[in-house]
């Protein structure tokens, strides 16, 4: 049985993530800031530590490291992403295992998309940056994949956005919904499979994995705020972002589509398919 790592196990993403992969492989995962969430086995890891990443690496041994750890949510956002980007892509390289890096639509600076995968970054935040610099670090490595998606949900626990919002509308403060900021939402399970089936496959470079439905990200709000029962908009404001933001970066998906067997759906297949939660 395959040997797979995943950093960040204990992340939104990773939550999904680690029980989907337990049945097919020797998996081990690790988390940092959030507690372990799963009876799979679990290390806390620092990625910011070189010699604890080799040293993980170096016991463990595994066949593919899945490179989830590293959100804008951590108070030290940059030094995570790029160092920790760093390390593991330099671990991957000494002992010759595959690399599945997890990246962003943020990387582009939202004036000309949808963006393919050769378009050259040109993020102008300091996470897209972040970003981009740890796909220059991954890219170093010849067996990695760099997966750009973007905003993730599932319809099983709410996104942070989605909490955010409507923990605040609970307690009668206002919420803007921007409309001016086009993305391509991807849901969680295609993600988390996508992640998994390029784990064994061959393929190598960049690949954005998103789904194939375009919206703001107002639209996007307005929809999951429905559908986990929220139809009241009391305190909700719609207005246009700040210069701060990339406006339009939809992905190019076609890449996916023809490489990949799992599917990915835009977000009112999506919600069309599923059962609206008591």
């Amino acid at each position: 049985m395959s040997r797979l790592l995943i950093t960040g196990g204990s992340s939104y993403l990773g939550q999904h993530l680690v029980p989907l992969a337990a049945p097919d492989f020797k998996l081990l995962y690790s988390y940092f800031l959030s507690a372990p969430i799963s009876p799979s086995p679990s290390v806390r890891l620092d990625i910011r530590d070189g010699n604890a990443v080799r040293k993980l690496v170096d016991e463990w041994r595994p066949d593919t490291i899945i490179h989830l750890a590293g959100s804008n949510r951590n108070p030290d956002m940059e030094r995570v992403i790029r160092q920790g980007a760093e390390n593991i892509a330099a671990a991957c390289e000494e002992h010759d295992c595959r690399l599945i890096h997890l990246s962003t639509d943020v990387v582009f600076d939202g004036q000309s998309g949808p963006y393919k995968e050769n378009d050259k970054p040109s993020p102008i935040h300091a996470y897209g940056r972040a970003k981009s610099d740890a796909e220059i670090a991954v890219s170093r490595h010849q067996n990695h994949v760099i997966i750009r998606t973007s905003l993730i949900y599932s319809l099983e626990k709410m996104d942070h956005s989605t909490e955010w919002t409507t923990t605040s509308l609970e307690k009668g403060e206002p919420v803007t919904l921007f409309t001016d900021q086009v993305r391509n939402p991807v849901w969680i399970e295609t993600l988390c499979f996508s992640c998994l089936e390029l784990a064994t496959s061959d393929f190598t470079g960049v690949i954005h994995i998103a789904g194939a439905q375009a919206m703001s990200r107002a639209e996007f709000g307005m929809k999951l705020l429905r559908w986990w029962g929220y139809e009241q908009q009391d305190g909700l404001n719609f207005d246009l972002s700040s210069g701060q933001w990339p406006k339009d970066c939809r992905l190019d998906i076609d890449l996916a589509s023809q490489i990949l067997e799992t599917p990915l759906p835009g977000v009112d297949q999506v919600l069309g398919s599923k059962p609206v939660p008591n």
